[in-house]
């Protein structure tokens, strides 16, 4: 039906008779001559409709907005003075011969190029956003993005295999998505949250490299980087360590960067153990374009008479940290008081700060603060040498369990780097975060949590710490982060059935509920299982980072809201009573009327 799209028309095309389909983006009728801005998946193109044809001409006075067209005639360059070179087909135009409305179209509810919409009635008419060029470009971008992967991995011999939809339910990290068996009564089966397992059983099946670009299901509370359903490429294999694992892995996200968005990645990325990451940047995933840094100074004001600090700094769970901000001495009170606010949302109960005027002199007369009072010289001066500040600085502290400081300073050193222009100035910044714990204790329900998945391997100088002290104990995990965004994480597994049973035991699963949940893995690791390791990118947000968007829905075909809810198709929605009985299913906290009671 066409012989182009309309970003593919350029000075060479001029003098070729085309024939194009696409959309109506613009019509405008300019004293006897109306264009057209003919819009598809590749561009626009300008159509001149000459009153010379009169029949074509005709139809053309119909034309409106979003009105599905074809069009035929000759391509010829723009008159001087009129191109328009943001647009691949900006120097050439069409002579229309022949248009056809193939459909015409109601008026749209808004304009395809107005800026200003709101994102509730974007997913609402999620049809017509689609339709925008922005979006356009991001789903073009995903693919491409989609697409290197699957070329790399290809190349490498990693072979793409479908895992189970359908599965087990495994509650160990965020709530699943459940779904009812008809003809198993009261049984469920599970969406699921990863092809964790079922990958480790493909590489304990002899498949050596796997990959697949999968939908996940989680049914957590959602943020601008969260879904509640989500796209990961998946990938692991076997008799590979840690630092190989890692070296593929950078390889394939360098030629990804490169061949989706031509961006050159540093070779090598830096390797950070997360102990270090957290105490210079009080973050797992931090922004290294940002070039302030945290400092430690927890023992440097055990004593001091000022309680919120040496209070902190003596608790067994307490950090205090500072956060020197270069030239910030000229920060007014009201800006002060919005970071303190600000590092509230994390918990913190307040940001106390310190003005540094003149550097030499480590007390009142040489900084401007309430608290400079409570605190000894020589803490003073271990605190300026530490981070060290110049006259003109301001350090902020903050002091709390270090959960709370690390979250807010961290996010704090954020925001202040990108507002107040502390960065250097590089557009991308990736780090592999290596060295995890292997778990984390959960205050709540007083017991020890994985940090990734019960299914990471331990150091192999840590086996021993599973029985004796699993806080100290460090796993064969990495993530990899860039500009902040954690793009994806992994880890070497566990293949013996040994220490799989110790760190059940070490996370207080117990032998019946191992074999309840996890027996067909307990048992296949028995089989001669080969050390392997794996990790998972996160599409979405790669795609979205390369698109400078917002938020990873605007480079999903059909996102849910933060209410995961689907706009365009009032998805969920009720379902009949005939379906629930089929099911087994009987609602309740659930308002009825007694028709439907008495059904019931």
């Amino acid at each position: 039906m066409r012989t182009h799209y309309c970003g593919q028309l350029n000075a060479q095309t001029i003098g070729q008779e085309v024939t194009l389909c696409g959309w109506a983006h613009r019509r405008r009728d300019h004293g006897g001559v109306i264009f057209i801005d003919l819009r598809d998946r590749q561009g626009l193109a300008q159509v001149v409709c000459d009153p010379d044809r009169p029949e074509m001409f005709k139809i053309a006075e119909t034309i409106r907005n979003e009105y599905c067209l074809k069009i035929t005639g000759k391509v010829r360059a723009r008159p001087a003075g009129s191109t328009n070179p943001n647009i691949a087909s900006g120097e050439v135009e069409i002579l229309c011969h022949e248009i056809e409305v193939l459909n015409p179209s109601i008026t749209p509810p808004f304009q395809l190029d107005d800026e200003n919409l709101s994102e509730t009635v974007r997913l609402t008419n999620r049809v017509l956003d689609l339709r925008r060029p922005q979006m356009q470009k991001n789903m073009q971008l995903r693919y491409r993005t989609a697409m290197a992967f699957r070329r790399y991995l290809d190349q490498a011999g990693f072979i793409d295999i479908e895992t189970p939809m359908l599965t087990k339910s495994t509650p160990e990290g965020a709530r699943d998505y459940l779904v009812p068996s008809r003809v198993n009564d009261g049984q469920f089966f599970a969406l699921p949250q990863s092809p964790q397992l079922f990958k480790q059983l493909l590489m304990i099946a002899g498949f050596d490299r796997y990959y697949q670009i999968v939908k996940c299901f989680r049914d957590e509370d959602l943020r601008a980087d969260r879904q509640p359903e989500f796209t990961q490429v998946d990938i692991e294999t076997s008799f590979l360590n840690e630092s190989e694992i890692i070296s593929i892995m950078e390889d394939l996200i360098r030629t990804v960067f490169k061949e989706a968005i031509g961006a050159d990645l540093p070779n090598p990325f830096p390797r950070l153990p997360y102990a270090e990451a957290m105490r210079r940047y009080g973050s797992d995933k931090p922004d290294l374009r940002v070039t302030l840094e945290l400092t430690e100074i927890t023992d440097a004001v055990k004593d001091v008479p000022f309680k919120v600090f040496a209070n902190v700094a003596n608790s067994e769970n307490g950090r205090v940290a500072a956060l020197r901000v270069p030239g910030g001495a000229s920060m007014t009170r009201g800006e002060i008081d919005g970071y303190t606010e600000f590092v509230g949302i994390y918990g913190a109960k307040g940001l106390a700060y310190i003005k540094v005027n003149d550097v030499h002199q480590p007390n009142e007369t040489g900084l401007q603060s309430p608290i400079v009072k409570n605190l000894t010289e020589t803490a003073l001066t271990t605190i300026l040498t530490r981070t060290g500040a110049q006259s003109g600085d301001l350090i902020f502290f903050c002091a709390d369990k270090t959960k709370v400081v690390n979250d807010a300073l961290g996010a704090l050193r954020v925001k202040l780097g990108h507002e107040k222009g502390f960065v250097n100035g590089n557009a991308w910044e990736p780090l592999w975060v290596i060295d995890f714990p292997m778990f984390e204790y959960d205050e709540e329900d007083k017991r020890w949590v994985a940090c990734h998945h019960p299914f990471t391997s331990p150091k192999d100088e840590h086996v021993d710490l599973l029985a004796t002290d699993p806080g100290k104990c460090l796993a064969k995990a990495y993530d990899l982060a860039v500009n902040g965004w954690e793009l994806g994480g992994g880890s070497v597994r566990i293949h013996r059935a040994d220490v799989q049973e110790q760190v059940f035991k070490a996370l207080g699963i117990g032998e019946e509920e191992a074999r309840l949940k996890f027996g067909f893995l307990l048992d296949a690791l028995k089989y001669g299982a080969p050390p392997h390791g794996g990790l998972a990118f996160g599409l979405d947000r790669i795609a979205t980072m390369m698109a400078g968007a917002e938020s990873i829905r605007d480079v999903i075909a059909f996102p849910k809201t933060q209410r995961a809810q689907c706009l365009l198709t009032n998805a969920p929605s009720e379902v009949d009573e005939k379906q629930l009985r089929e099911l087994h299913i009987r609602l309740r906290n659930v308002k009825t009327d007694a028709k439907a009671e008495a059904k019931a």
